[in-house]
């Protein structure tokens, strides 16, 4: 309607006025409705072509949209194992900071795996202990068969060296004994040094291994108690958490609850335009939005990035063929917008529906040198008309909450 009035003054009006004033014809009698028809039938048609022209560089040049909403991704609450809720520390809705116990699950099962750890480690301590004091112990069979071999060593050489200044006055079997027990007292010696070194290195390797691996035992048996406290990840809130103590949460079933993060849905305002502009949009657009949540409110943003894919014509692959028809609609350009100033979503709530324009700027390239003068007008035409659609969002923003409160009928 605003079109049309625009045009009707640059085609009908003034050809009536010509008719009223310069013909001098009166409304009624020489002005009737046929003769209206049928004088200004030129400028009704001028009037409606010029119209649908306007309305197509309107909405082609500065876009609008109702389908724009501030998304906002929300955070699972949800454990690492199964278990039986123990203790819940938030309500249904309650704010929560970053490391805040939100509900605990029964970990009699976890204690004891890391007790039994512990004991491990107790375990592997007191062997530790049990075999330095092995390896002193061996120290003194190592001390007491030196000296055994040491003396029938001694004897040896005394009976060989009698043997050797007078033969005979020492018998042959006695020096074949003594040699004989000479090689035992040697094989007792090497008994025990094998002894020590096995000691040696239980002390200084395979209880050291033991022990790390109940350390590490302890180590998992302590991150899998501390799994059985949920903590929130981040600064939000949780809400509708209707979580109780004895329900049981499957992270595979069923989250726990949900988790708003502090700033979600306060950043950036997205927006679904049609595909047929999708040569007009352009990140660096200036935009304006109005919200249901915050009437009678124009907000200035800006769009940071548009999207290159259309979420219509994404697919997964499968045992089925494509079929094209089964696209029930056309997908959008999804634009990211974000507010002009700082604060300007205040007070809108996240996931709010809003209304959105977009406008095309042509400032750069009608201050070029290299652009020619007819094409100044018409980029000049194209930035003035934007007013019509600033207008028109101003209107929805006005007559938005009586659309919602009166004429929806709730």
């Amino acid at each position: 309607m605003l079109e049309l009035l625009l045009c009707s003054l640059l085609t009908i009006f003034p050809d009536y006025l010509y008719r009223r004033y310069a013909q001098g014809k009166r409304i009624g009698t020489d002005i009737t409705l046929f003769s209206v028809w049928y004088e200004l039938r030129w400028g009704i048609t001028a009037c409606l072509m010029l119209t649908v022209a306007l309305i197509t560089l309107i909405f082609y040049f500065h876009p609008s949209t109702t389908s724009a909403t501030l998304y906002y991704r929300t955070v699972s609450i949800v454990p690492e194992a199964i278990g039986r809720v123990a203790e819940v520390n938030v309500g249904f809705s309650a704010p929560v900071k970053k490391g805040d116990v939100i509900f605990r699950l029964d970990s009699a099962r976890q204690e004891a795996a890391v007790e039994t750890a512990r004991r491990k480690i107790a375990e592997v301590d007191a062997a530790l202990i049990a075999a330095q004091a092995d390896i002193a112990k061996v120290d003194g069979q190592i001390q007491e068969a030196k000296s055994a071999y040491q003396q029938a060593s001694d004897e040896l050489d005394v009976k060989r060296d009698l043997q050797k200044r007078n033969p005979g006055i020492v018998p042959q079997r006695d020096i074949e004994k003594l040699e004989v027990a000479l090689a035992g007292r040697q094989g007792t010696l090497d008994a025990v040094n094998a002894s020590k070194q096995s000691a040696t290195i239980r002390v200084t390797t395979l209880l050291p291994a033991e022990k790390a691996s109940a350390t590490a035992a302890l180590a998992q048996a302590q991150v899998d108690l501390d799994k059985t406290v949920i903590r929130a990840g981040v600064n939000g809130r949780v809400e509708q958490f209707t979580l109780r103590v004895g329900d049981v949460v499957n992270p595979v079933m069923r989250s726990a609850g949900v988790l708003i993060p502090e700033e979600a849905g306060r950043q950036a305002l997205a927006a679904g335009f049609g595909q047929i502009e999708a040569q007009v949009m352009k990140a660096g657009m200036l935009a304006e939005a109005t919200c249901i949540s915050k009437p009678w409110t124009i907000i200035p943003m800006v769009i940071t990035s548009v999207q290159d894919y259309i979420a219509a014509g994404q697919f997964r692959g499968g045992e089925q063929l494509i079929e094209a028809q089964g696209t029930v609609r056309p997908g959008s350009i999804l634009v990211l917008m974000e507010p002009l100033y700082k604060g300007g979503l205040e007070g809108v709530t996240p996931g709010s529906s809003c209304i959105a324009n977009a406008y095309t700027s042509n400032h750069d390239v009608i201050s070029a040198k290299g652009t020619g003068f007819f094409k100044r007008i018409w980029l000049h035409a194209i930035d003035a008309v934007g007013v019509v659609h600033a207008m028109l969002l101003r209107i929805q923003a006005l007559l938005l909450p009586v659309k919602t409160l009166v004429l929806s009928g709730h």
